[in-house]
């Protein structure tokens, strides 16, 4: 079964982007382990003009997209028990964990908003989990959507080739990833870490490992605070 991602929206020529390259493009285009459709919002649009937004109810700036032709445009997609997602900067936060979640399944449907944003009776009609990749806002959902796959895709197996690969990313196990070397040996007078051109793999484990906990406590007390209270749960 393969991983079915469909994208509800404005601009159908921003797809497939970075995910039609690499692996993910390879895995996409050449071996059929996910598959990606977009649907033109624009044409589901009763206006004779094409428009599919209006003013505010209770005024203010700008356009909202409105909740039929919304509506009309998912009711043409064949659901197959796939998630709703809006992608919205006051959503939830996309998180490691439920990327996880959606990629074992059947795929997503996205809905990627524009102007002000969408009426809320079709979110709340339909079903749609408003989801954030971050504390900034952005033009319009077609780059958020594109992280979200792109996110969930790469977990689809067979899609990267090497599952061990994605053992110490960042968020697997609630700690940011250690950083990273290859040749040359020195670069601009900096050195590789002697430790990992040691061979002693159990030593460049512990090195690696106190890389990331540093990492994590410095960069993100958030993710900090809830590992520490996790391994405490845990006993260790």
């Amino acid at each position: 079964m393969s991983f079915d991602a469909t994208v509800l929206t404005m601009f159908p020529e921003a797809y497939p982007g970075p995910l039609g390259v690499s692996l993910i493009g390879t895995a996409w285009r050449e071996h059929g382990l996910w598959t990606l459709e977009t649907v033109d919002i624009r044409a589901f649009s009763k206006d004779k003009r094409g428009f599919l937004d209006d003013t505010p109810a209770g005024g203010g700036p700008g356009q909202v997209m409105r909740a039929d032709v919304i509506a009309a445009a998912l009711d043409s997609v064949e659901r197959r028990g796939r998630p709703l997602l809006y992608m919205s900067a006051r959503g939830r936060p996309l998180t490691q964990a439920r990327v996880s979640e959606w990629a074992k399944g059947p795929g997503l449907i996205v809905l990627a908003g524009r102007f002000e944003g969408v009426d809320q009776r079709v979110l709340d009609a339909r079903g749609f989990e408003e989801i954030s990749v971050g504390d900034a806002v952005l033009a319009g959902g077609e780059a958020a959507s594109l992280v979200a796959i792109e996110a969930c895709v790469r977990l689809v197996p067979g899609v990267l080739g090497q599952a061990e690969s994605l053992s110490e990313e960042s968020f697997e196990d609630g700690l940011l990833e250690h950083p990273q070397y290859t040749r040359p040996r020195e670069f601009e007078g900096l050195e590789i870490p002697p430790v990992l051109l040691s061979g002693h793999h159990a030593d460049i484990g512990k090195w690696r490992r106190a890389q990331r906990e540093a990492a994590t406590r410095e960069r993100r007390p958030d993710l900090w605070a809830r590992y520490l209270a996790n391994q405490q749960a845990k006993g260790e």
